[in-house]
C-alpha cells in the first residue's frame, strides 16, 4: 500500500508563539493596542483595584494578618438575618416590578406612536428626579396623615389607616417605585419587537386568547422577563436609601449595615467583607441570567426540531 507524501507546496502549521509574534508585529496591531491602553489602565484603576483592595481589606484581622473571621461573622447572628432580609425584599420588589411592569408595558405597546411616547416619558422622567426627593415623596404619601391614609379614611374602608411606613410594605413599595422604570423599558423594548401576525396567525388557527397568551405571546416575552427581573433583584441587593429611610429596624439591608459599619463603628473589614458577598451575590445573578438563557434557547431550539 502506497502512502502518499505530503505535497512539497502545503505550508506547514505556524506555531501559536509565531503567529502572535507576527499579529504583534503588524502596525494596525500595535496601534490597536496603543489605543486600548489608556481604556485599559482606566479599567484597572478605578474597577480593578478598588475591588482588589476590597478583597484584600476583607481578609485581613486587626493585626494585619490572614483571616476569614469578617465572612464567618457576615454569616451568623443578626448578620445573616440582615442578609436573609435582603435577599426577601430583593425578591418581592422583582417580583412585583415584573408583574406591574409586564401590565404596563403590555398596555403602552399596544398604543399609538405618539400616545406611547407620553407614557413612557411619564414613566421614565421621575427616575431621574432625586431618589432622596422621591422617597420623601413617598413617606409623604403613605405616612399615618398622609394623602391614602387620608383617603381611606375618608371613604370609611375597613381597617383604615394603615401603618405603610418603617415596615417591609414601605420598602418594597418604595424600591419598588424605583426600580419600575427599568422593569418597563426593558419590557417594552422586547413587546414592541414582537410581531403581532404571529399572534393572529394563532387566532386563525382556531386558538383561544389565554392559549395565545400562554403558547405564543409569554415565551416571546420571556427573555426580557428573565432580564428585567434578574437587573431588578441585583439593583436592589446594594440599594441604601429607600430602604434606610422607609424601613424599620427589621428592614435593615447589607448596604445600611455597611454604612453603620463604616460610619459608627469604623469596622471596614467587616464592611469589605459584606462588600465582597454583595459583588459575588451579583455574579450569581449574572451567572443565573446567563443559564436561563441558555435553558430557553434550548427548549426553543427542541420546539423547533420537533
Amino acid at each position: 500500500m502506497a502512502v502518499l507524501a505530503p505535497a512539497s507546496g502545503s505550508a506547514a502549521p505556524v506555531p501559536r508563539k509565531k503567529r502572535l509574534g507576527r499579529a504583534l508585529s503588524e502596525r494596525r496591531t500595535r496601534f490597536g493596542l496603543l489605543n486600548a491602553a489608556p481604556v485599559v489602565l482606566y479599567l484597572l484603576i478605578l474597577f480593578v483595584y478598588p475591588i482588589f483592595s476590597t478583597l484584600m481589606l476583607s481578609l485581613k484581622d486587626q493585626a494585619g494578618g490572614f483571616t476569614l473571621h469578617w465572612y464567618a461573622d457576615a454569616f451568623r447572628g443578626a448578620n445573616l438575618e440582615i442578609l436573609f432580609t435582603t435577599l426577601r425584599i430583593s425578591a418581592e420588589t422583582s417580583l412585583i416590578s415584573l408583574v406591574v411592569g409586564f401590565v404596563l408595558a403590555s398596555a403602552i405597546s399596544r398604543l399609538k406612536p405618539l400616545w406611547a411616547g407620553l407614557v413612557m416619558l411619564v414613566v421614565v422622567v421621575p427616575h431621574f428626579i432625586s431618589a432622596l426627593v422621591r422617597t420623601y415623596g413617598w413617606i409623604i404619601l403613605l405616612g399615618d396623615n398622609g394623602v391614602v391614609n387620608n383617603a381611606l379614611t375618608d371613604t370609611h374602608f375597613p381597617g383604615a389607616p394603615f401603618q405603610l411606613l418603617y415596615n417591609e410594605i414601605g420598602v418594597v413599595i418604595g424600591t419598588t417605585a424605583v426600580m419600575l422604570p427599568y422593569t418597563v423599558l426593558l419590557l417594552y423594548a422586547v413587546m414592541k419587537g414582537i410581531d403581532r401576525r404571529l399572534l393572529a396567525a394563532a387566532a386563525s388557527m382556531g386558538a383561544g386568547k389565554i392559549t395565545i397568551f400562554r403558547r405564543v405571546y409569554v415565551p416571546l416575552v420571556a427573555p426580557g422577563l428573565v432580564n428585567a427581573g434578574v437587573l431588578c433583584f441585583i439593583l436592589c441587593l446594594g440599594y441604601y436609601l429607600t430602604p434606610a429611610l422607609m424601613g424599620g429596624e427589621k428592614q435593615t439591608m447589607v448596604a445600611s449595615l455597611i454604612d453603620e459599619q463604616v460610619m459608627k463603628q469604623n469596622q471596614w473589614n467587616g464592611a469589605s467583607a459584606l462588600g465582597i458577598i454583595l459583588l459575588l451575590l451579583t455574579f450569581a445573578g449574572l451567572i443565573l441570567l446567563r443559564l436561563l438563557k441558555s435553558a430557553g434557547e434550548a427548549y426553543r431550539n427542541r420546539g423547533t426540531a420537533s
